[in-house]
């Protein structure tokens, strides 16, 4: 029998779900709305005066090849970020539910890099791979290899995709590990029993039913890796080399915040809200029908 609340009046409604309306209305839609607002403007670096120009930052937007190329460079940071973060966590989930002995311990030390925040964590890796100090790079250049990130382009792509992935590791951690704790084992013996190797009841059993847990951490990591990564490319590379690094959320700050273009940097944030959250309906729409709940 299916048992819904009801209130005779509207008021009681409505004083519950007040406290989350103000909260978004404060934090989110009304700085959603003064963004597409100064988007339509220009104003002066010292904000006592602006020009109305409509749809003119979004047209110098569009025609400059940086911010073009700056796309390019979210989508493969983001599915870098996304994978290299998901698969890692996956693995040790698994180890850990099939570890008996010291598995306290274990989920204990992997939970702990979530501890730290990304700005942190961008310093930390930054000292290892330091071109002139860093522990890594000396090791590396004892190897007979050069590393430098602050030159060379994917270099410094593939040290601030690590150094994002890396506390993101623990987050997607305990979420697998906690949806392999919920798979029946008693289906799992009965494949065993049948002869299906390891392997076999990976793919074939525990992962369909990890698919309504890998969707949700597939749209947090990309959300995640558009929106809180900037701190990490702030302490490392700063966008470069010649914004080979450069994201869309850190050209929202270097125009803005560096270059005082004010007006560009309001109408770079709406388009950055337009295609997350477009890329979110998509994900809804077509990849959730993969998942069996």
């Amino acid at each position: 029998m299916d048992k819904r609340v009801t209130f005779k009046g509207w008021w009681l409604p409505l004083l519950l779900v007040l406290p989350q309306l103000l909260i978004s209305g404060v934090f989110f839609f009304y700085p959603a709305g003064q963004a597409i607002w100064q988007s339509l403007f220009i104003p002066d670096p010292f904000g006592l005066s602006s020009q109305f120009v409509g749809m003119g930052n979004f047209e110098f937007l569009f025609s400059d090849k940086y911010y073009r190329a700056s796309f390019v460079t979210t989508a493969l940071f983001s599915t870098l970020v996304t994978l290299v973060s998901m698969v890692p966590a996956l693995f040790l989930a698994v180890c850990a539910d099939r570890l008996i002995k010291g598995a306290g311990t274990y989920r204990t030390l992997l939970i702990w890099p979530y501890a730290v925040a990304p700005a942190v964590a961008g310093v930390l890796w930054l000292f290892m791979f330091n071109t002139r100090v860093g522990v890594v790079s000396w090791y590396l250049g004892q190897l007979g290899y050069d590393w430098n990130h602050v030159l060379n382009d994917g270099e410094a792509m593939g040290l601030v995709v690590v150094a994002s992935a890396w506390g993101r590791i623990s987050y997607n951690f305990l979420f697998f590990f906690a949806a392999l704790q919920s798979v029946p084992k008693s289906v799992i013996e009965a494949a065993a029993i049948d002869g299906a190797h390891f392997w076999k009841r990976f793919f074939t059993i525990v992962l369909p039913l990890l698919s309504p847990t890998t969707f949700f951490l597939l749209v947090v990591n990309i959300v995640y890796a558009f929106f809180e990564t900037f701190g990490v490319i702030h302490t490392i590379t700063s966008g470069g080399p010649q914004q080979a690094t450069t994201i869309l959320v850190y050209k929202v700050f270097s125009d803005g915040f560096v270059g005082q273009d004010l007006g560009s940097s309001a109408a770079q944030s709406v388009v950055l809200l337009v295609v997350v959250g477009a890329l979110t309906v998509f994900q809804f729409k077509f990849i959730e029908k993969r998942v069996h709940y």
